[in-house]
């Protein structure tokens, strides 16, 4: 009898198989995550971004939402050293915690850790980028992402991660403390794949991705 679905939990298994991070610091980050429940980019997500970046090469990347600094530096290390990356975080413990990783990882003449609120920083930054990423507080993803699409540059990339949120975005079962931002990530869904100026896509990669190629 033929399968109704292409993932079930051995396919899943066998394709996390090939993924094996070799990188100590990567390793020692992905640890502490864990122990303190700071959210990072998932494992998948994270090649999927590498993958991007290698076939893209952007000269200037944004991440809005840096956390300790997991994503922002398996970035820098794809990136050349010609290229830039400006991050930004709102937390004052994740900020001191991602300026020490940045610095283990000698990337700190590479990456730019903007301290602050995101609604209020990214108006005033004077760059316009070939890639954004956006992962941060979900109350805020709409109007983040308004603002970053000005500042992106026409033929751009934005990449916008948790777009299924742990499943929910597409359930009609919802556990009460999740149910104000799965609403918001739903409000969400709708607005990025019908803006006008990308063209958009949402992947069920990690806790789901949306890529969109800024058009005009």
């Amino acid at each position: 009898m033929p399968q109704s679905k292409i993932l079930y939990p051995e396919q899943q298994n066998y394709l996390s198989s090939f993924i094996g991070e070799k990188d100590s610091l990567l390793i020692e980050m992905e640890k502490f995550a864990r122990e303190n429940n700071i959210p990072i980019l998932d494992k998948n997500a994270a090649e999927f971004l590498e993958v991007l970046l290698t076939i893209y090469k952007p000269k200037s990347f944004l991440e809005i939402g840096t956390a300790i600094g997991y994503s922002t530096i398996r970035v820098a290390k794809i990136l050349k050293n010609s290229n830039y990356i400006h991050t930004i975080e709102f937390s004052e413990d994740n900020f001191k915690l991602a300026n020490q990783y940045i610095a283990k990882a000698n990337l700190t003449d590479k990456i730019v850790i903007f301290r602050g609120n995101a609604l209020q920083i990214i108006p005033d930054l004077k760059d316009v980028y070939d890639f954004i990423f956006l992962d941060a507080d979900k109350e805020d993803y709409l109007a983040l992402f308004n603002l970053a699409i000005k500042k992106l540059k026409s033929g751009g990339v934005i990449l916008v991660d948790n777009l299924l949120w742990k499943g929910f975005a597409a359930s009609t079962e919802i556990p009460e403390k999740y149910k104000k931002s799965t609403e918001l990530i739903k409000e969400f869904n709708a607005n990025f794949m019908n803006t006008p100026s990308l063209k958009s896509i949402i992947l069920p990669i990690g806790d789901g991705l949306g890529v969109g190629i800024k058009t005009k």
